[in-house]
């Protein structure tokens, strides 16, 4: 999935979206506020509309680690005195010591968080994690020159009609959408890493000059594994090269009880070919026998040479 989504194979989609099942699809749709759309197979490739503030707030959302984040044109109004006279959420109603007139003597109180768990905060990391490899080594490396950690992924429809880019940090997220109105080729050139991307580096260039570089923080939970990147198997014996984007092992983030574990081949059951070897393979008994089997290995013993034979070898002989 990772090699698909940085590369944009659209065949990978289909497959994870027929497997995951369409209804799984759409409802997590819905729950980012990207559009509420059919159970059609079409659309994992693209084929509902939506605007660039719903897909650029879902991204949102991933970052935030699956927390509920309201867009908003204003956060907050001030008087000329430097009074909030307007704030567009609630945390003073939900705190109620706002304007508390001395200082008790206590901490400074915390706002509770008041946004909703949309997705499994552990979902949401690996879904940011794989979208970074986009930026590393996937169809959007040309914001790589901006040497910090970022997220995001191009798109583009087919004619090209029209491409598009969303990405961000943890602190800022931004999307571009090139079209027009009325939908019609941009030629064939044009992609979502060549056209849309470059404008969001030039965006990001003069916005984020100055701010820290601030990485994705996992959640509680997630388990870093190396992973062969060209194979998926587990990494034993080689550490990933930082300096190195395409380096062949890589960390992956998984979920408890899924990272891949240690194999090995079981000690065949019967000889190919012999009547019954098939249905002696398939018996759940016999393989659960084997694999139980505790595997012995005995020293070598030294070879015993009898007495003429030791005489042979020292005079040179052929025995």
């Amino acid at each position: 999935m990772r090699w698909g989504v940085e590369q944009s194979r659209n065949l990978m989609t289909v497959r994870a979206a027929a497997q995951t099942g369409m209804a799984k699809v759409t409802e997590n749709a819905r729950k980012l506020g990207v559009g509420d759309y059919p159970n059609y197979l079409s659309i994992s490739l693209g084929a509902g509309d939506t605007t660039v503030a719903k897909l650029v707030n879902a991204y949102a959302i991933l970052a935030n680690q699956g927390r509920a984040v309201k867009p908003t044109m204003i956060d907050y109004v001030q008087n000329r005195t430097g009074k909030v006279i307007y704030r567009t959420d609630n945390r003073c109603q939900v705190m109620g010591n706002c304007n508390a007139a001395d200082w008790d003597g206590k901490g400074m109180p915390r706002p509770p968080s008041r946004d909703r768990q949309l997705l499994d905060p552990m979902a949401a990391f690996q879904m940011v994690h794989i979208l970074q490899g986009v930026v590393e080594r996937g169809t959007a490396t040309i914001l790589r020159d901006l040497d910090r950690p970022m997220f995001g992924k191009t798109g583009t429809t087919s004619g090209p009609t029209n491409v598009w880019f969303v990405g961000g940090t943890p602190d800022v997220v931004a999307g571009v959408y090139m079209g027009y109105d009325q939908p019609r080729s941009m030629g064939g050139y044009a992609q979502g890493g060549r056209v849309a991307a470059p404008i969001f580096k030039d965006f990001a260039q003069v916005a984020f000059k100055g701010m820290p570089k601030i990485p994705f923080v996992a959640p509680q939970g997630i388990r870093w594994v190396r992973i062969d990147r060209a194979s998926g198997r587990r990494v034993f014996g080689a550490f990933p090269i930082q300096e190195d984007p395409k380096s062949p092992v890589i960390w992956e983030a998984f979920q408890p009880q899924t990272e891949p574990r240690r194999f090995r081949r079981s000690h065949s059951l019967s000889v190919p070919g012999q009547p019954g070897a098939q249905d002696e393979e398939r018996d759940p008994a016999r393989v659960a026998q084997v694999q139980r089997r505790p595997r012995v290995v005995r020293a070598r013993q030294p070879q015993q040479v009898q007495p003429e034979a030791r005489g042979l070898q020292d005079q040179g002989a052929i025995y």
